[in-house]
């Protein structure tokens, strides 16, 4: 068996005498917020770049202000809005700036509808005057204001309209939406949750055209569930989900002139069963970027528009075995060339093209990826990005020029580094942590990367931590099935590598995702730590088909759901039993979502390896999931029924020999609950015993009140009595 330390710093814990680390956690503190990290809340760049604005609460009043800080000194400059100040408002929850800083969207009463999309009620600031008024008495979707900040476009009732807050003309640009018939500016359950976006328009460069996506969703199957509330009967939510296979939203494309008061269908092409992800206008206003993405998401055309003469043009055309990512990357450069990421030549990269689509150069290379794109400082021509060039556990934040040249690492400590750049990207915040380091808030110089000074630090977090007996995660390396894969293992306190202990495994394993990294602690991992408090190795592993090692690493499970991913849990849970201080015939296995349709196959597929194992909110057969996910890995069931259906839990449930703990939210909108009924069902057939939980009216996260401490104290307690 092959373990190795990845190096020598990354064994980490709280730098604390020993003596003082002697509480053990305990689950009410975990889930009652005891050991919350503290964060700056909304933060914004100011238009000036010198300073920078954070949302925050008067302690006395209640009221909810935006405050005004100085870079350079951190000193205060003013408040810049209160709810207090405002009539009918009490507070705010978040806010948005126009492009010229002189107006602020603030969006109260908002209500959550899925993941990301939300209503509520919004009032526009305007600075220069101190003037509010409310945009609507109704709650309105994703509001938008235009670059010169003198209009507004919103949603309500799935229709697009606009608003001129300086002729006080409004106009309703559509008039057919309808709940599960029409969304117009809007995106569709399935858009929103897979390409994670829900405004569905844009404004144009000079504030005179509107682009929007029409979803027509009437031939989309419709999927109910039951909310059972407090009342004398339940309700029914029903709402349009393609599941794979089925029929998507048709989507089709407009453009609206508001001073010629004329709207325009754009035909893009001879595109047959296709997304379009993304839509963004050009630094030219007459000039729109569409993408467009065929059903298999394996190639994608990136289409300029014009405006006037409504002809598309492809600029760019990217192919690929597997997939093709969805970004935000896409950025304009005054000259209308612009930056795009890409997986091309195996990782991904950052690239700069002429407004032809002719390639001017690979601006960033290497076997390693690109995590994230910041943007460009077009005085010094650079651009500003992060990536795991200094192992993919950890993140940093690089600096190099247009052409490829001058690469400098700014972040200088090893973990977790992000950025908020000034509008003049002369400065940045840098939000740094590892496994021995809660979040520390930085100013940096945007040139060096040096410390200015620091704005936030949790050292009374680090002091509170001191009390407990804090268990370190120990990351390594093991080799499984010719892979080199990444690994953290958590040991009790006074651990003897002369006795036999369980061991508990957590993992999620979805394609490109990461859960060995070296980042502060979030609830789970105290709850982690806290089943090694008694006596339990807890470890987690990422195996085949998860990120941040390049393209042939991640899509090595294409078309294949759920077999490698399998295999190396498997593979991983056997060579950990042949160390001598592991238990064999005490091993068990848990995830969430993914996690959960993993942690249920290995179960059933390895029942002499693991004894147990705990599946929350599983995908139980990928027949039950939506296109866009489902089909980008596996195609349509038509196409590829073996790779549905041989890794699918519910069709293995005869090797189920352990114990089994299944989980489920009814009112989960996402991983719907008929995954853990049909399942269920086909354990009840198949005779074995198992246990299981629904939380009523809780969506995929199982949250909310007492739940999750619930729901963790059943997984503790089924943990030890079991493992």
């Amino acid at each position: 068996m092959k373990i190795t330390k990845l190096f020598f710093g990354i064994v980490l814990c709280i730098g604390v005498a020993t003596s003082a680390q002697n509480k053990n956690f305990t689950l009410d503190e975990i889930w009652g917020g005891n050991f919350k990290a503290e964060r700056l809340q909304s933060l914004h760049s100011m238009k000036n770049g010198t300073q920078y604005s954070v949302l925050e609460k008067d302690k006395a009043s209640g009221a909810t202000n935006i405050e005004v800080y100085n870079y350079d000194t951190g000193e205060k400059a003013k408040t810049l809005v209160s709810s207090g100040a405002i009539d009918g408002l009490e507070s705010f929850q978040g806010y948005t700036f126009s492009k010229d800083g002189n107006r602020i969207i603030l969006s109260s009463e908002v209500e959550q509808i899925y993941r990301r999309s939300s209503r509520g009620i919004y009032h526009i600031y305007d600075i220069p005057s101190n003037g509010v008024f409310k945009v609507s008495d109704k709650k309105i979707q994703s509001p938008m204001l235009s670059p010169d900040g003198n209009k507004i476009a919103y949603v309500l009732d799935n229709n697009l309209y606009m608003l001129n807050f300086v002729t006080g003309q409004e106009i309703q640009l559509t008039d057919d939406g309808k709940k599960n018939k029409v969304l117009n500016g809007i995106t569709d359950w399935v858009y929103e949750e897979e390409f994670a976006f829900v405004r569905a328009f844009d404004w144009s460069a000079d504030s005179n055209k509107i682009a929007f996506l029409r979803f027509d969703e009437r031939e989309v199957p419709e999927f109910s569930m039951d909310v059972y509330g407090k009342a004398l009967y339940q309700k029914q939510e029903v709402f349009k989900y393609p599941k794979a296979g089925e029929k998507n939203s048709k989507v089709s494309l407009f453009v609206a002139d508001i001073n010629a008061m004329a709207l325009d269908e754009i035909k893009l092409g001879d595109y047959k069963d296709f997304y379009i992800p993304r839509i963004k206008w050009t630094a030219n206003p007459d000039v729109l970027s569409v993408q467009v993405l065929n059903r298999h998401q394996n190639n994608l055309d990136l289409i300029f528009v014009d405006a006037k003469t409504k002809a598309p043009k492809v600029v760019l055309n990217e192919k690929d075995e597997a997939y093709i990512d969805i970004t935000d990357n896409l950025t304009f450069l005054d000259d209308n060339s612009f930056i795009w990421t890409s997986e091309k030549d195996g990782f991904n990269h950052i690239y700069h093209y002429k407004e032809t689509g002719e390639l001017i150069n690979q601006v960033t290379k290497g076997s390693w990826e690109v995590t994230d794109y910041y943007g460009y400082d077009t005085k010094n021509k650079k651009i500003f990005y992060q990536s795991v060039e200094d192992g993919n556990i950890n993140r940093d934040i690089y600096a190099i020029t247009l052409d490829g040249k001058d690469k400098k690492r700014l972040s200088t400590k090893g973990g977790f580094n992000d950025a908020e750049f000034s509008a003049d990207f002369s400065k940045y915040i840098n939000y740094f942590s590892n496994t021995k380091t809660p979040y520390v808030y930085t100013l940096n110089d945007g040139a060096t990367g040096k410390v200015i000074r620091e704005l936030k630090d949790n050292k009374g977090l680090l002091e509170k931590l001191k009390q407990y007996d804090v268990r370190p995660k120990e990351f390594s390396t093991i080799t499984i099935n010719g892979e080199t894969l990444n690994t953290w293992m958590i040991k009790p306190k006074d651990f003897d590598p002369k006795k036999k202990y369980p061991l508990f495994m957590f993992q999620y394993s979805g394609p490109g995702s990461q859960m060995v990294k070296n980042s502060w602690n979030n609830q789970r991992d105290y709850w982690h730590m806290m089943l090694a408090q008694q006596g339990y190795i807890v470890a987690c592993v990422d195996g085949k088909g998860t990120g941040l090692k390049g393209a042939k690493f991640k899509k090595a499970t294409q078309n294949d759901l759920g077999n490698l991913e399998v295999q190396d849990q498997i593979a991983v849970a056997k060579q950990f039993g042949e160390l001598d201080y592991i238990d064999a015939s005490r091993i068990g296995i848990w995830g969430w979502s993914y996690g959960g349709f993993m942690s249920s196959n290995c179960l059933f597929k390895a029942p002499d390896t693991f004894k147990m194992a705990i599946a929350v909110a599983p995908v139980t057969s990928w027949r039950f999931y939506d296109t866009i996910y489902t089909e980008r890995y596996l195609m349509t069931p038509q196409e590829n029924a073996k790779g549905y259906d041989t890794n699918s839990p519910i069709n293995f449930v005869n090797g189920l020999k352990g114990k089994f703990l299944l989980v489920h939210g009814s009112a989960d909108d996402n991983v719907h609950v008929q995954n853990t009924m049909q399942l269920v069902e086909a354990l009840v057939q198949a005779n074995k015993d198992f246990d299981w939980a629904i939380y009523p009216d809780k969506n995929h996260g199982i949250y909310g009140g007492n739940t999750r401490l619930h729901l963790y104290n059943k997984m503790t307690n089924f943990i030890k009595n079991n493992l």
